[in-house]
């Protein structure tokens, strides 16, 4: 979609004389409505007035872009005014606006507006243009500039400022001009001398306005220079780690969440977006000054630099980055519904005569039940859904949830959601790749209609005719085994899966045990969730004690950090351990890989049960046979304490 196609003759208003902001604001509402694109004025207007108390549209520079999304919109338009003399629009550098877009996009528009606002931003940055706007004698000329600006035929050192063939006036369509980005990549030379990240809270104009007016200055300045931007639809030119490590000083001009811990180490300027529009030749000249302070990210923001990588990343690395983004949106419903449910059955009294109601007897149980089943069925279409995005981005996530959705109600469950989430974010990647070739005038349908379409039927053929059989025979397999499953074979289930609760505490092996266990929760099996708490319990429990009862094994510092180490423990949190393990691998760690996988296959013995995947201590009096298991974790956590004092040296006083 093109701002051509938007702008009518009968929305412009020229020589406008508004004599305040909301002024304006009704005056450009007022366009808007002759152009027949509103339905209901009014509804429209306060959508507008109330995206301002957000924050102000206008951009500085003299220019300002009020728009809203409302259910007042009958279709997507746009309107413009010029105002030669000024009114105070509270921009960000304190100038009155002089030109003005407005934009609606009805409720249902999707992104509608995103795209033409950052289409906008990147035109009107060009100062040359913006006079070029502000000084048009008629609306033939306004309009005639803005096609010759998306054609790539505005050139401010000709007469008119419009290339032409034969006259002033006829417009060149076979010339594109190539975005500012591409002028800054060179095929030769990979690297850049400046790195750059910009977003705004809403990633709309001041993303793609900080980013335009960075790389034409960084051009003016002969420096090489890639913006990241992220703006509402996702990342775009996303930096890549071999940029990030040739690159001479990032700068970050943001106002939303910007991922840190890939510039560690790296000198850094840190500002606002505004002061990428307003200071980008103050920015680019202290970022090639070398005078930048080196960033020093956190120890979480490293991690997650790590999980983001996508450039080198191994295949099995990329796997396991895109699961983890799928468990982690997961959890909060997982653990917030289990353990409702858990509460559910603790406040319910056990009816012989009606064993399959357990759990909804009383109005209290019923209650909590209804609450917690909710949040419990959103676990398979999140996990798959975020899978999916965390693959294809936004446009990823609604073929996921229905992919997540469709396989809790064909039987294939955890595992078979697992796979629609994997399987529907190459498949949207697919439907990109295939879409790809459209004409530039449908990029604003692609978000709104192909990508949703086209990746929903594709992943419901999928999961229907692919997944779903063939997974949900493997889960009546593989429940009928464990229901049929001896005393042996479950006592060493269970060593196995505390055992790897321990192995790299919060790990890939340590989440590979969690997942498990939280997906057979949902098809009712709950022994194993019992058996992975009970071993991550000890981990840090038998630390504590260690460092508790052979304090000369420890440091001072260790002494006190194994105090904290009773809490985590008793809470369910491994990674307290992880100093620990850190500091002597080859010591702890086997240790309390012992500990753990004797709790257990303790908790498996005693048959032990857990209905909700978190809470530690918390949720004791809702488990199954509570006692023996308490009894479990504390034998475990006792025999890791006594091999790590074995095996660890006295210190020398």
């Amino acid at each position: 979609m093109q701002i051509s196609d938007l702008l009518k003759r009968s929305s412009i208003l020229l020589n406008a004389a508004p004599t305040s902001k909301a002024d304006a604001i009704n005056m450009l509402g007022e366009l808007m409505n002759k152009s027949g694109n509103l339905s209901d004025k009014e509804a429209y207007l306060k959508a507008v007035f109330a995206r301002e108390e957000s924050g102000s549209t206008g951009l500085g520079e003299g220019i300002a872009t009020p728009h809203a999304k409302s259910n007042g919109v009958k279709e997507a338009g746009l309107a413009a005014m010029v105002v030669p003399n000024g009114v105070d629009f509270d921009a960000l550098d304190g100038q009155p606006s002089r030109l003005f877009f407005m934009i609606a996009a009805p409720e249902g528009a999707a992104d509608t507006h995103v795209e033409v606002l950052s289409q906008l931003a990147t035109m009107i940055i060009d100062p040359d243009f913006k006079e070029a706007l502000i000084a048009a004698p008629d609306v033939d000329r306004f309009l005639a500039l803005i096609d010759a600006k998306e054609q790539g035929n505005f050139d401010p050192s000709v007469e008119g400022f419009i290339k032409s063939t034969s006259n002033a006036e006829t417009v060149e369509t076979t010339t594109v001009e190539e975005p500012s980005t591409a002028e800054t990549i060179t095929i030769d030379n990979p690297h850049f001398d400046v790195l750059a990240v910009t977003g705004c809270p809403t990633g709309i104009a001041h993303t793609y306005m900080a980013a335009e007016s960075l790389e034409r200055k960084a051009k003016e300045m002969g420096i090489s220079l890639k913006v990241e931007k992220n703006g509402a639809s996702g990342i775009k030119d996303a930096l890549t780690a071999e940029e990030i490590a040739h690159a001479k000083c990032i700068i970050v001009a943001s106002d939303r969440q910007v991922e840190m811990g890939r510039f560690n180490g790296k000198p850094m300027i840190q500002t606002k977006v505004a002061n990428g529009i307003n200071k980008a030749e103050e920015l680019l000249s202290e970022a090639m000054s070398g005078t930048a302070p080196v960033y020093k990210a956190s120890a979480a923001d490293q991690e997650a630099a790590e999980l983001a990588a996508n450039a080198s990343d191994s295949i099995g690395r990329q796997i396991y980055k895109h699961l983890m983004n799928g468990v982690s949106h997961m959890l909060p419903f997982v653990i917030g519904g289990g353990i409702l449910i858990a509460l559910a059955f603790l406040f319910d009294t056990f009816n012989p005569a009606n064993p399959s109601g357990f759990g909804s007897g009383t109005p209290l149980s019923a209650f909590l039940m209804k609450i917690g089943g909710a949040s419990f069925g959103f676990m398979l279409p999140v996990l798959a859904g975020y899978i999916a995005m965390s693959i294809a981005d936004r446009p990823g996530l609604v073929a996921g949830f229905v992919g997540g959705l469709l396989a809790n109600q064909g039987g294939s469950g955890f595992l078979g959601a697992l796979i629609a989430g994997f399987a529907a974010g190459y498949l949207v990647l697919l439907v990109k790749k295939l879409v790809s070739g459209l004409p530039q005038s449908l990029e604003g349908t692609k978000p709104v209609l192909f990508y949703p379409v086209l990746g929903v039927l594709f992943i419901g053929i999928a999961i229907t005719f692919i997944i779903n059989p063939p997974v949900s025979a493997l889960n009546e397999w593989l429940m009928n085994s464990l229901q049929t499953m001896g005393t042996t074979s479950r006592v060493l289930l269970g060593l196995i899966f505390g055992a790897m609760m321990s192995v790299d505490m919060g790990g890939p092996v340590n989440k590979a045990a969690y997942v498990i266990g939280t997906g057979a929760l949902a098809t009712g099996e709950y022994g194993i969730m019992a058996a992975v708490m009970a071993g991550g319990m000890v981990p840090p429990l038998a630390i504590a004690l260690c460092t508790t009862f052979f304090p000369n094994r420890f440091t001072e510092a260790e002494r006190k950090s194994g105090i904290t180490n009773y809490i985590m423990g008793l809470s369910f949190i491994t990674e307290g351990a992880i100093p620990f393990a850190a500091a002597d691998p080859i010591r702890v760690l086997p240790s309390c890989i012992i500990g753990a996988g004797t709790a257990g296959a303790l908790s498996m013995f005693f048959e032990c049960t857990l209905r909700a995947p978190h809470g530690g201590i918390f949720v004791v009096p809702t488990i199954g046979n509570p006692l023996m298991y308490l009894a479990s974790i504390a034998i475990g956590s006792i025999v890791a304490c006594i091999i790590l004092a074995i095996v660890k040296p006295k210190l020398n006083k």
